[in-house]
């Protein structure tokens, strides 16, 4: 009878897609962005973990599809943050926003070019502006700016 440790060293990570394997932790990461594409409205289930250098989040645009249209919507996930960032392009900028309503504290979520609470119905243009009530506070706003390389900057402190 093997032990359950020997029996574990021995497994070999699995075919993912193809020939291309993965662990556990890889699959998961897939499933959850494949989430992200294919479940727009389900916000809430994922975000994309991100990291936060002196507090500073660097997103490589081409690395994210979504945001090189527009319209574009991400959400991250910064490691320094409680609460997650919406990501959202509007023209040729980038708006970071927190999903905090201004109104109770509510989260709310992106919903066709949107942000609803779902607490009280306060509703916020895709750059955090109010409109509609009962909320009289734009949502908070984080600044951000594109590099010459196409690195979007959202710097974590608020405005």
């Amino acid at each position: 009878m093997m032990s359950m440790r020997a029996d574990a060293e021995e497994r070999k990570p699995e075919p993912c897609a193809g020939d291309v394997t993965c662990d556990r932790r890889d699959f998961v990461r897939l499933a959850i962005g494949t989430m992200s594409v294919f479940v727009p409205g389900c916000a809430s289930v994922s975000a994309l973990p991100v990291r936060a250098e002196a507090g500073v989040v660097r997103l490589l645009l081409t690395d994210h599809v979504a945001l090189t249209l527009p319209g574009g919507h991400l959400r991250i996930r910064p490691d320094t943050l409680t609460t997650a960032v919406h990501v959202v392009r509007v023209a040729d900028n980038f708006v970071a926003l927190s999903p905090i309503c201004q109104h109770l504290g509510c989260t709310v979520e992106y919903e066709g070019a949107r942000f609803l609470c779902p607490c009280h119905g306060s509703m916020y243009d895709r750059d955090g502006s109010v409109l509609r009530g009962p909320t009289e506070r734009p949502l908070i706003r984080y600044p951000t700016e594109v590099t010459s390389d196409g690195v979007l900057l959202i710097r974590l402190e608020t405005r």
